[in-house]
């Protein structure tokens, strides 16, 4: 595999995603634009007894999610065992079905047919939800998948916008409105129907599952799977919980646009497009700054801001002058609101850097056979959460409390569930210490990381120039590394802090301390039994004087009757003299600044190497290679 990749807007010039991709976005804008012409038409058009227009809003988003709760853990079987395309072109033949039924409704004006519909609409994403995450893993590999999904949450986020926005337009034309939404959702199935037809085939990942057709054992049984996996099950709860939080959001523009901000609908139009334009560029942000990783380091940074933002929404949008109902320009003239717009577009962005790089997570690391089936368990927790947030936010609006001092409290309540995430799943921590220091200390480039593998046991063999070695080699690998470490770096502040949490594995030399030395391999070599990876410094130590010391034979211990074990040689290159090396006498961390911010570090790959060719000589001859033929 080449690691020149183009970009993630690529794709969309490739058929294993263009189609895919364009299906997906046709759904989403033809759910919003028959959702939001439903619920206008209710509120403005049409006077029922028995659905007030206070009440449409919550009984058509409650009747939408509730197929996710009924129907998600049969879709996430269903996934896992036919072919996803030939499922995705079903459920879009499914949905003309369903807009055809509800263009009657709309000419006959006929609400309860419409609401079945919106019940329909509801199971159409239920089904066509396990496939969609199923899918870009069997079709994208893992330097494609961040960027892919970033795509994915990009696309549904603007056809949620322009499906709102065109479903308002439609719905407003005097006499014939109705009428214009019934064939504008007719067209836009008949469409997602026509480019589902070119989505590649994408095989079955378990055809002899036998369907257990019990919604509740099988919820139970797909989050029990989920939970074997506590790095994915965690993060399916992340993404929950940000759902959660968006929704809080989105369910009170409409009454914050019109209570504090003083403004008339085009203003709650605004913050929806603002919002949705904010999670857009966050989503696309991820591919660039994770350098076409799975980068969860990304998701810590994404709860900072998302807190931040949400916080000083509340600020910003407290004091404001009472005001007559305003139009969109006459809110755009005052400076004050500039401030809550770039609120929200901030909030957004970070929730788009904090769920894209957990999706792809998930999609990398849950097991194929039962990957669509968790994707289908998180659809359940995604509604059970949303429905949670909506009556929170609506105890805490009863209790008195203001929607400006609702976000404040979301806000403070992201910090606590983001702190509490990261101190019980260390590896998100670790990727953003390591994000930090390769971004902002160091310019980190990586010389054939393709190299590193993705899945199955590895050792990797480094030179050993500083403390911080290890969070380098974290950076760019795309899965966790188990480091076999001298024991006294655990007595370092903050550092030995984070290498405990890394579960590192402590090591002493054989003379002075056998024990600790003959537990250090018995540990790593049952990592490497359940098919992850090590890594060692052979030298022993972090090098005084910035040479290649001699290879001890730890490796050979450590690969010894493990013939299957690739052995990977590489080398970081231009991190002598810097703060964390030992310089200047031997001593580490002394002028922070002695090669100012940002200097050129590397680190470079070699092929691997078959357990049995590998020799401490040999290793050492071409980690010396490696050093002396890239430079930083």
């Amino acid at each position: 595999m080449s690691h020149e990749h183009p970009n993630q807007f690529a794709l969309l010039k490739q058929r294993r995603f263009a189609p895919f991709f364009w299906t997906q976005f046709l759904g989403a804008a033809n759910d919003n634009v028959f959702k939001f012409a439903f619920t206008l038409m209710v509120t403005y058009q049409l006077q029922l007894s028995w659905l007030p227009p206070q009440m449409a809003g919550l009984v058509i988003g409650a009747l939408f999610i509730l197929p996710f709760v009924l129907f998600s853990a049969t879709s996430g079987q269903l996934a896992d065992k036919h072919d996803k395309a030939r499922l995705m072109q079903l459920v879009k033949s499914l949905e003309i079905a369903i807009m055809a039924l509800a263009a009657w409704g709309f000419y006959a004006a006929h609400v309860p047919t419409l609401l079945a519909c919106v019940f329909l609409m509801g199971l159409h994403s239920t089904l066509f939800g396990p496939v969609k995450y199923a899918y870009l893993p069997q079709q994208l590999n893992e330097r494609e998948l961040t960027g892919g999904n970033g795509m994915v949450e990009m696309g549904t986020f603007v056809a949620i916008l322009l499906g709102q926005l065109a479903g308002g337009v439609l719905v407003d034309t005097p006499v014939v409105g109705p009428q214009h939404v019934a064939w504008a959702c007719l067209a836009l199935a008949v469409l997602g129907r026509l480019t589902a037809q070119g989505i590649p085939a994408s095989p079955s990942t378990d055809p002899g599952l036998k369907i257990n057709w019990n919604p509740v054992t099988e919820t139970w049984r797909n989050l029990r799977l989920a939970h074997e996996q506590l790095a994915v099950f965690r993060s399916l709860l992340g993404i929950s919980w940000m759902w959660f939080f968006g929704a809080v959001f989105l369910a009170n523009f409409p009454a914050f646009a019109k209570e504090v901000l003083h403004g008339g609908p085009q203003v709650a139009s605004l913050l929806l497009a603002v919002f949705s334009i904010g999670i857009g560029i966050g989503s696309l942000l991820c591919e660039l700054l994770s350098k076409r990783h799975v980068e969860i380091g990304l998701v810590p940074l994404g709860a900072i801001g998302m807190s931040v933002f949400a916080i000083d929404l509340y600020f910003a949008s407290t004091g404001l002058p009472p005001a007559a109902e305003l139009s969109v320009a006459a809110f755009l003239a005052q400076p004050a609101h500039w401030r809550v717009l770039a609120d929200l577009t901030l909030l957004a962005l970070f929730a788009g850097l904090y769920s894209v790089p957990m999706y792809a997570l998930i999609q990398l690391r849950a097991q194929p056979t039962h990957r669509a089936r968790i994707i289908a368990a998180n659809n359940i927790l995604n509604a059970l959460f949303m429905i949670a947030s909506s009556l929170i936010a609506g105890a805490l609006l009863g209790a008195g409390l203001s929607i400006p001092e609702v976000f404040l409290a979301v806000g403070i309540a992201n910090a606590i569930v983001g702190i509490y995430i990261f101190l019980i799943v260390p590896e998100y921590l670790l990727r953003f210490a390591a994000f930090v220091l390769t971004r902002l200390i160091y310019r980190f480039r990586i010389v054939h990381d393709e190299r590193i593998p993705t899945s199955g046991p590895a050792v990797l063999v480094c030179n050993h120039v500083s403390f911080v070695d290890a969070v380098l080699l974290m950076a760019a690998s795309p899965r966790p590394i188990r480091f076999l470490m001298d024991h006294q770096i655990f007595k370092i502040p903050v550092l030995g802090w984070m290498f405990k949490l890394a579960k590192a594995i402590p090591i002493a030399p054989q003379k002075a301390d056998p024990a600790t030395y003959e537990a250090a391999f018995t540990a790593a070599r049952a990592v490497l039994a359940d098919g992850e990876m090590v890594c060692i410094f052979p030298e022993g130590g972090i090098t005084r004087d910035g040479t290649l010391q001699p290879f001890k034979g730890g490796v050979m211990k450590l690969v010894d009757g493990l013939p299957d074990v690739p052995v990977i040689p590489m080398a970081l290159g231009n991190l002598w003299g810097s703060f964390f090396s030992r310089v200047e006498g031997g001593h580490a961390m002394v002028k922070p600044m002695r090669r100012g911010l940002w200097s050129r570090v590397s680190l470079t790959v070699d092929e691997p190497l078959p357990a049995a060719a590998a020799t401490p000589q040999g290793l050492q001859a071409r980690v010396q290679a490696l050093l002396g033929t890239v430079g930083p």
